[in-house]
């Protein structure tokens, strides 16, 4: 499992593909999503701005992705 390191509250899912290069680009995490690819938490998710936080994993193309937080920033 790769850690996803953030230092934000949250980050959306398609933003979270990027950022995990795993895939090319936004039309790419549009699509996976949509198509029904992505599951957060073993769940299937179809909202591409869906927030993700820290302990949230991502499974996509057979990788998992968790999040995790680091910074002085304090959780509301």
């Amino acid at each position: 499992m790769e850690e996803i390191k953030i230092n934000t509250e949250y980050i959306k899912l398609d933003q979270l593909l990027k950022f995990a290069n795993a895939v090319d680009g936004g039309g790419m995490a549009k699509m996976a999503i949509l198509e029904g690819l992505v599951k957060v938490n073993g769940e299937v998710v179809l909202q591409r701005g869906k927030k993700l936080r820290e302990g949230d994993i991502v499974e996509f193309n057979n990788k998992k992705y968790i999040i995790k937080r680091y910074g002085d920033i304090p959780l509301t």
